[in-house]
């Protein structure tokens, strides 16, 4: 039996669309709530790389390795769902915004910059009453 035969198994195959469908039910149900939890100024502060320091440090660390595990955690799943049923762009940028890998912050700005995004998280924010995102001016390109 080779690895196809065992990929194209009716079980395989069922518990795949499950797991679908489970992910884009959960991305319809999550997505908007962290939409509009997101801070208003969240764009407008460099990137915070601190931890609870009147934590104890257990607590702290397991913190941190929690919110960088579900962080990519979503990533993957966005990954998937850009093939599969779900809001792929999104949940990569909502996964990318709780992690802490250096730069993401510049990347989750210019995601979040994309007209399509952009307009979608702030109609999401709008509907729920929350004010829109705040975004720094672009910088301007240099002079040649």
């Amino acid at each position: 039996m080779t690895i196809l035969d065992k990929l194209l198994n009716p079980h395989v195959l069922g518990w795949l669309g499950a797991v679908s469908v489970l992910m884009f039910v959960c991305s319809l149900w999550l997505i908007p709530i962290i939409i509009v939890r997101i801070p208003t100024d969240y764009f407008l502060h460099s990137p915070r790389w601190h931890r609870a320091h009147s934590r104890h440090p257990v607590i702290a660390w397991s913190l941190f390795f929690a919110r960088n595990v579900f962080g990519l955690t979503l990533i993957v799943m966005g990954i998937a769902m850009l093939v599969l049923p779900g809001q792929g762009v999104i949940t990569i940028l909502l996964g990318l915004m709780l992690t802490t890998i250096p730069g993401k912050h510049r990347v989750a700005l210019e995601m979040f910059r994309l007209p399509r995004v952009l307009s979608a998280v702030q109609w999401l924010r709008q509907r729920r009453g929350v004010p829109p995102l705040e975004f720094p001016p672009r910088p301007e390109p240099p002079a040649t």
